[in-house]
């Protein structure tokens, strides 16, 4: 039985829903990295590391090379680097959106200065 796209699409967009991993494709984002630098910069267990890199490698997304003892993760193609370069600048507005927000809020609840009384004596 064929999966409908929007089905298709959350599944993916599933496999994206994990901080670690979309940390890993932004690290990637400019070429093939050493497992050994992801884990420097994530700073995470090696065996959480390998859990995510599996399921990045599983849904194709990225790929794996070996050079004697390293091993290098890469992107798959350059579309994953489009899309989280998307991501950004649609958390960008919203962030924006939300601080336009957030100042009129304030705005609306400072306190106002009392009118002077005049002195009627």
């Amino acid at each position: 039985m064929k999966v409908p796209l929007y089905q298709a699409k959350a599944e993916f967009f599933r496999m994206l829903g994990h901080p670690v991993r979309i940390r890993v494709l932004e690290l990637l984002q400019h070429g093939p990295v050493p497992v050994r630098d992801l884990l420097a910069d994530i700073e995470i267990e090696p065996s959480s590391l390998s859990q995510q890199l599996a399921v990045l490698r599983r849904s194709g997304i990225v790929v794996s090379t070996r050079e004697g003892s390293t091993v290098r993760y890469a992107l798959a193609g350059g579309d994953v680097a489009d899309l989280l370069r998307a991501a950004r600048r649609i958390l960008t507005e919203l962030l924006d959106g939300q601080n336009v927000l957030l100042a009129e809020l304030r705005e609306a609840d400072a306190p106002t200065d009392p009118v002077p009384a005049h002195d009627h004596g």
